[in-house]
């Protein structure tokens, strides 16, 4: 298949029986066809009760107790019992667990044990920074990694694709905080184009919020998008000896209708849910990340209180932490189904309607 835009090299001959490529198309569409809404709510709604309970008990466990943290060593024991009283520790497990998590659905985690700062106050002012950097290194990953992904099946076996399988191997292997650090020596230390550090809102000005915000979102987004290539690639490689793309050629379709019309569209499953579990990968590499660029973000925050044995606010930001994952695995969940809307009505062995065959 040549470059968009171009026409479609006609088949060399008749398609391999359906045992091979037929069938292996068919289980890459049952991989990564959407699941029912009331399930993946279900799904959701389960994750979600363990990983406050996880959170929950690791903080019950952790052994902290905000008495000892904030009154010091000449506190007596009836100002530990009336602290432990004031902060609800004195009650059974259960009921401590109960009260929290229904606190916590109503937007209140609670205050900090050394501040008495809202815990949400505190989340609100920090969550916004990784929300920003975040949404910008999916969108570089779905851009670098889909520009590669599809530069590469359209030259597969040639320069093009080998090269991109070369790179996105060596990115695959490269940690975020070393690109980190490379990115600040090339482009803050020896060109001085980007500042190093810092953040600015979005609501100063969007060209000033990108030049403090570009270099930590491209170090995050780099081994998203060099999984999103590497699985774009493979889908369409296999897509396109499919019989609908075969019959587009004989029809005279252009290769931009056939490309970005149906078959991207069918090919991008792997692609969207690689970007899904992405998300995890990229808060999580935000910890050090944060460190590096000196941002004020919601790992910074977790990772002070965790310093400090803040209990509630470690509790209330990986919360938070997981209602985003689970958020964005919704998210994809819904791409899904608008991508392929067959498979939400069962055929998922056919390509999407409308699809020339």
């Amino acid at each position: 298949m040549s470059a968009p835009g171009g026409t479609l090299p006609a088949p060399a001959g008749r398609r391999a029986a359906p045992g091979r490529t037929g069938w292996a198309s068919l289980g890459r569409r049952v991989a990564t066809a959407p699941r029912p809404l009331g399930r993946v709510l279900a799904v959701t709604a389960t994750v979600f009760l363990l990983s406050s309970l996880l959170t929950f008990g690791l903080g019950a466990l952790s052994g902290a107790n905000p008495a000892a943290a904030v009154l010091g060593d000449t506190a007596t024991p009836a100002d530990i019992a009336r602290m432990e009283h004031q902060f609800g520790l004195d009650r059974p497990l259960a009921l401590q667990y109960v009260s929290w998590l229904g606190h916590a659905l109503t937007g209140d985690l609670g205050r900090s044990w050394f501040t008495t700062v809202p815990v949400s106050d505190s989340i609100a002012q920090a969550l916004p920074v990784d929300l920003s950097i975040a949404g910008l290194a999916l969108l570089l990953a779905v851009l670098i990694g889909g520009g590669a992904g599809i530069a590469a099946a359209l030259n597969g076996g040639g320069r093009i694709d080998r090269a991109v399988t070369v790179v996105c191997s060596v990115l695959g292997t490269l940690p975020p905080f070393v690109l980190a650090i490379g990115l600040i020596v090339i482009f803050s230390v020896q060109l001085g184009a980007l500042p190093s550090g810092g953040y600015v809102s979005f609501s100063a000005g969007p060209g000033e919020w990108l030049r403090y915000a570009i270099l930590p979102a491209f170090a995050l987004s780099l081994d998203a998008a060099a999984s999103i290539a590497r699985q774009l690639r493979t889908s369409l490689v296999g897509e396109l000896r499919e019989n609908y793309v075969t019959g587009a050629v004989m029809r005279g379709f252009s290769a931009r209708r056939v490309l970005f019309g149906h078959v991207l569209r069918n090919a991008a499953g792997p692609a969207l849910t690689v970007l899904g579990m992405s998300v995890p990968v990229i808060l999580g590499g935000a910890v050090v990340t944060e460190r590096i660029f000196n941002l004020p973000g919601i790992a910074q925050l977790s990772l002070q209180a965790a310093e400090q044995h803040d209990i509630p606010v470690v509790q209330g930001t990986l919360l938070v932490t997981v209602t985003v994952v689970l958020v964005a695995n919704l998210a994809v969940n819904a791409a899904l189904t608008a991508l392929n809307p067959a498979a939400r009505r069962g055929h998922r062995n056919r390509p999407p309607e409308g699809s020339p065959s």
